[in-house]
């Protein structure tokens, strides 16, 4: 069984949803969770929150967060997870933002920088990746990949 569908199945057996606010990866793990059959039954919302407009009147991210910070943040993606939670009233949320490349990146923030948030019930963890940079499509499917086993672990580990 593939992890997609032990996740699935995991969130069904302890009667959870899920929801996901996506920015670099552009839908990319919403498609690999509503891939599995049956996961209509978990999967409450996917938004792709890919502007920081999007960020802002979707998610409710605070313009200052944006400014003081930038969208590929720890602060940016810890308000992205928190405020899908209210928004979804799912229990189960993962926010991702990053930088795909081939352009964007910085010394300070370089293509393949991804953070990916999990909050499971209270629980937040906040993950921060540097992928090399191979390639946009390689850092997405490895932000998805590296979302999918975060959660599979943090699932398990939950109460």
């Amino acid at each position: 069984m593939n992890l997609n569908k032990k996740i699935i199945s995991l969130i069904k057996r302890k009667k959870l949803k899920l929801a996901i606010a996506e920015s670099c990866t552009g839908g990319m793990l919403s498609s690999a969770i509503t891939s599995v059959s049956g996961s209509s039954k978990v999967f409450t919302m996917g938004l792709v929150t890919y502007s920081n407009q999007a960020k802002i009147d979707l998610l409710k991210i605070s313009q200052k967060i944006i400014k003081k910070y930038g969208a590929v943040s720890v602060q940016c993606c810890l308000a992205m997870v928190n405020n899908l939670s209210k928004i979804s009233k799912s229990k189960i949320c993962v926010s991702i933002t990053g930088i795909a490349g081939p352009k964007g990146g910085s010394k300070q923030k370089p293509v393949g920088l991804v953070y990916i948030g999990i909050r499971v019930g209270r629980k937040v963890v906040l993950n921060k990746c540097n992928f090399k940079n191979k390639g946009r499509t390689f850092i997405q499917r490895q932000t998805v990949k590296k979302s999918l086993n975060l959660l599979f672990k943090l699932i398990k580990q939950d109460n």
